[in-house]
């Protein structure tokens, strides 16, 4: 762990439209707010017009699109000013390929192959023939459309080098000479000679493994550290290295004193690794965090809802398992082809089988030491449940997979991480629609809630274990916004009327694809009032996604149509549409509850706290790019200068009660670290104490709303309290003054639906 780990972060989104500048114009509010470190996307230089950065072409400098290297230094200057830290994202998995030009050593590798110096920085397969580019349109005469024009190889407007001495002749036959060979965009799944991030062929993946790799894509951003320029590293995407261990042992090692963190996707109940790290980017947290805020008891009431809806009870293990291997022998096609290729002693294609099965019935994204052998052995186990015809090859395979030194076991995980991001994150969340607000990257919609004392026993193990790792709930890459969540997780205490109203609405305005229809109508009734072109880009995007009844590679016209239609039918059927906005405003409320209770439990719970750009106001954003969306400062200063100003708004009020928490919380962090060094679950006396939960971080005490609609309906707190430390609390968000003992439920939230209580001169400080 760092000497001082960051007390929070705050994520900006830098892109080309906000830039370095930009960001080092906001840190004066951010200070204000309460964060410590300024934590932004990639830095390095991306494909032009990027708007994430993960697909860096160049790791020696600062992206110009960024404003360069000159605006790294602005931006360093304004954060010293600010006393502020800052944490960078790395991207070592990938690089971007999608335009050759604009990578140097991409570009070298494609003129001169296996000669190139750089031929070794990326997971190639050159023993089977020349590198496949999958940029061709769907038709046999595309190679007619190339041209050599100064001494490049054009297709439109991608650019390829031509290598030396081979320019003569037709541009067929220049085409033809070189080391690459320009395919159909639908070759690329099922023959890529390149291992790729995912199923992206813009992103190849790169050989981090070779320390040569590793010190060349790794230089800038290590001496940064080195300089004391970057105080934290955030890791993307681990999973797809071949030895990720081994290579945060290397970059722990050349970044000791940097807090260190993973984009380790932990499945429900699985330990991170014993990695030097500080932690994860909190997805595990936002699941904790979430399902804390939804009824477990309305599981079976949405479960016969779904079956009712879709015509048969649907299994989350037989369809997570189908999607899986879809992916496998679909969009990995390529990579699966390249690992059976490394079994010859077993048939080709029941080596294919039998690791596209291993990989569907993996239950993680990959296993790592101690626990790697058992979730290989439940893998065979229920692969051979499934397949048993394959048996001979399953176990043949499963001998080579237990060898850490064979090179099938080294190369499998990384399948098996791919494997279960695009058919569970990226395909069944988007088929399973039960209930959506558990359809989030780090959740699982199998299980319905986290009831507070699963709760406690998660912070309190993460205090132990991981007290500096990331909490969050919200990034770019979650599903929907932490609002809509919160919002949606009202649904839950409100199973019967939700079960009418969306019946009624899909026999109104029906879709072919009730699945995807229950999607999308939880999806606008969480994020309404939502603008029209919002809620179509997304809807388009979650049926691709979903490739149920439409899909990327095949676009259903008439399906796409029906769902559009749909769509404007919420904005434009009068009744439709006044219905619609009652049911939405009829939770909104409820909804507001959980946003501000699920906010504090993560700003206070153990761990680091990030806050994603924008969301310490009411933020109804969904999946990206909806999610990185432009954010409006200038509102966001001019409320926290009224609040610092005496105001205390109430719920309703453009989300500045948020705001409130936010900025209270945050500064108490910041000031008073001494108060968040321990966990003790606190508890509610009463007969409505399954309505609070609250907890004592070693001097701040948090205590949040759940199940607000149960708790109307019971009349409100009753005679429920909680038992306070003897000495004087005082509330960060009412400037109330308890002295302790059993407070009344009623009394402590009876402006908010939450409260932080920390010692009267340490709350006068958060509060200026």
């Amino acid at each position: 762990m760092p000497a001082t780990p960051p007390q929070a972060t705050y994520r900006v989104q830098v892109r080309p439209g906000f830039d370095l500048d930009a960001t080092a114009a906001i840190l004066g509010y951010l200070a204000d707010l309460g964060v410590s470190h300024l934590y932004t996307a990639p830095l390095l230089t991306a494909t032009p017009g990027s708007q994430h950065g993960y697909d860096v072409v160049d790791h020696r400098a600062v992206n110009p699109e960024l404003g360069g290297e000159a605006a790294r230094q602005r931006l360093l200057g304004a954060l010293r000013d600010r006393q502020l830290g800052l944490v960078v994202d790395i991207v070592p998995n990938h690089a971007g390929v999608a335009v050759p030009p604009a990578n140097p050593a991409w570009w070298d590798v494609l003129r001169r192959g296996r000669d190139s110096s750089y031929a070794d920085w990326f997971d190639i397969d050159w023993d089977r023939g020349r590198l496949l580019l999958p940029v061709l349109a769907d038709d046999p005469a595309a190679l007619d459309d190339l041209k050599v024009v100064d001494d490049e190889l054009r297709y439109h407007e991608h650019r390829f080098p031509i290598a030396d001495g081979t320019g003569h002749g037709t541009a067929r036959e220049v085409h033809d000479r070189q080391r690459y060979e320009l395919v159909s965009w639908r070759r690329g799944d099922a023959e890529l000679t390149y291992r790729r991030f995912f199923a992206i062929a813009g992103l190849a993946g790169l050989r981090v493994e070779d320390p040569a790799v590793f010190a060349a894509t790794h230089e800038l951003i290590l001496r940064w550290a080195a300089a004391g320029e970057v105080d934290g590293i955030r890791v993307d995407h681990p999973d797809g290295l071949r030895d990720p261990g081994g290579y945060l042992t290397r970059l722990r090692a050349a970044a000791p004193d940097a807090w260190l963190v993973v984009e380790k996707i932990l499945e429900y109940g699985e330990e991170l690794p014993d990695w030097p790290v500080d932690g994860t980017t909190g997805y595990e947290a936002l699941a904790a965090v979430g399902g804390l805020f939804v009824d477990t008891d309305a599981e079976g009431d949405f479960t016969v809802l779904d079956t009712q809806l879709v015509g048969r009870r649907t299994s989350w293990e037989d369809l997570t398992h189908a999607t899986k291997l879809a992916a496998a022998t679909g969009l990995l096609a390529a990579e699966l082809t390249r690992l059976a290729a490394l079994a010859p002693e077993v048939p080709t294609e029941q080596a294919r089988m039998a690791l596209a099965e291993l990989a569907a019935a993996f239950e993680v994204y990959r296993g790592y030491p101690p626990h790697g052998a058992r979730h290989l052995a439940a893998a065979r186990s229920e692969a051979g449940r499934r397949r048993p015809d394959l048996a001979g090859a399953l176990d043949a395979i499963t001998r080579r997979l237990r060898d850490p030194a064979d090179e099938l076991a080294q190369r499998f995980p990384q399948l098996t991480g791919a494997v279960m991001a695009k058919g569970v994150e990226d395909t069944a969340f988007y088929r399973w629609t039960r209930f959506v607000a558990l359809n989030e990257v780090g959740d699982s919609p199998a299980h319905f809630g986290v009831p507070p004392a699963e709760f406690h026993r998660f912070a309190a193990a993460q205090q132990v274990r991981w007290p500096a790792t990331m909490t969050t709930i919200s990034t770019h890459d979650t599903k929907r916004g932490e609002d809509v969540r919160a919002r949606l997780a009202v649904l839950s205490e409100l199973p019967g009327r939700w079960a009418e109203q969306v019946k009624t609405w899909m026999e109104y305005a029906p879709l072919p694809d009730p699945a995807f229809a229950h999607l999308l109508w939880q999806t606008a009734v969480g994020a309404w009032p939502i603008e029209r072109e919002r809620l179509h880009a997304y809807a388009e995007k979650a049926a691709r996604e979903a490739a149920a009844s439409t899909s990327w590679a095949d676009p259903d016209p008439a399906f796409e149509q029906a769902m559009h239609a749909v769509i404007d039918r919420m904005y434009d059927d009068p009744s439709l549409h006044d219905e619609l906005t009652e049911l939405a405003a009829a939770i909104t409320p409820a909804g507001w509850s959980n946003s501000l209770g699920q906010k504090l439990v993560q700003l206070t719970m153990p761990g680091v706290p990030d806050t994603y750009q924008g969301t310490e106001l009411w933020d109804n954003s969904l999946v990206d790019p909806d999610n990185r969306r432009p954010v409006d400062f200038d509102v966001r200063r001019e409320l926290l200068a009224r609040l610092d100003a005496g105001w205390r708004p109430p719920i309703d009020t453009d989300g500045a009660a948020k705001l409130l928490v936010v900025s209270r919380t945050l500064r108490l962090r910041r000031a008073h670290p001494e108060l968040f060094t321990g966990y003790r679950p606190v508890p509610a006396h009463g007969r409505l104490g399954r309505h609070a939960v609250a907890f004592d971080r070693g001097g701040a005490i948090t205590v949040a709303t759940r199940l607000p609609l149960g708790l109307a309906r019971a009349g409100g707190w009753c005679d429920t309290a909680l038992s306070l430390p003897v000495h004087e609390m005082k509330d960060l968000f009412t400037g109330r003054v308890y002295s302790g003992g059993e407070t009344p439920l009623d009394d402590l939230l009876s402006d908010y639906p939450v409260a932080l209580l920390a010692p009267p001169t340490a709350a006068v400080e958060a509060a200026s």
